[in-house]
């Protein structure tokens, strides 16, 4: 049973710890201690979702319907690329610190709905949670899923509370001007590099 938990953890480490939307958002949210708590547990909570969901069914039901996984792929798209736009312009902006006043998500609302975006619409989640840990999950007994979703699932909350909490604890030296710059450009091209391959996947399931 053990083994079956360190296998799940180890599993979810793998998928999660590469940057991609979540992680970068997070990082972003914390390097502003801006709801960065909240951020790392909307991220835990959806990952409990998905990564229970995957192993217990549901990547048969996304591998059955490619209309959904084409709708998700295109609406990921476009919010990536809006929001690696905004991140692009606040890190070119003359005045950074009066932009970053601007443009601060005071409304933990918009960053709820910022962060269901960023999880929800992005396939890449789906193809970690349902194709890689459901497939592999659910290939296992009844008694030892649950042992192995617990580790998948302890992995992500370990990891967003840490990436939120290290982001804030440098806050300091990261909410500086010059820091943000980076930050922003980092956000900007990784939204888009997403969005790209996310594009080009698309691309190929039409054609």
């Amino acid at each position: 049973m053990f083994t079956t938990f360190f296998q799940g953890f180890l599993l979810s480490a793998a998928m999660i710890l590469p940057i991609g939307a979540q992680n970068a958002f997070v990082l972003q949210q914390g390097s502003k201690k801006q709801f960065h708590l909240m951020s790392a547990l909307l991220c835990a909570l959806s990952d409990v979702i998905l990564i229970t969901a995957g192993v217990f069914g549901g990547s048969a039901l996304l591998s059955q319907s490619e209309i959904l996984l084409l709708l998700i792929t295109w609406g990921g798209v476009a919010f990536l690329l809006w929001y690696g736009w905004n991140a692009f312009k606040t890190a070119f902006s003359k005045d950074i610190e009066l932009s970053q006043s601007e443009n601060q998500i005071k409304n933990r609302w918009r960053v709820i709905v910022t962060l269901i975006a960023v999880t929800w619409l992005n396939p890449h989640v789906y193809l970690d949670t349902f194709v890689v840990i459901g497939s592999i999950g659910g290939q296992l007994t009844a008694e030892l899923r649950p042992w192995f979703t617990c580790g998948a699932i302890l992995a992500s909350i370990n990891w967003f509370f840490a990436l939120s909490l290290l982001a804030a604890w440098f806050s300091p030296i990261l909410s500086k001007a010059r820091a943000q710059r980076i930050i922003n450009l980092f956000v900007g091209c990784v939204m888009w590099f997403i969005a790209a391959q996310l594009a080009a996947q698309g691309l190929k399931t039409l054609f």
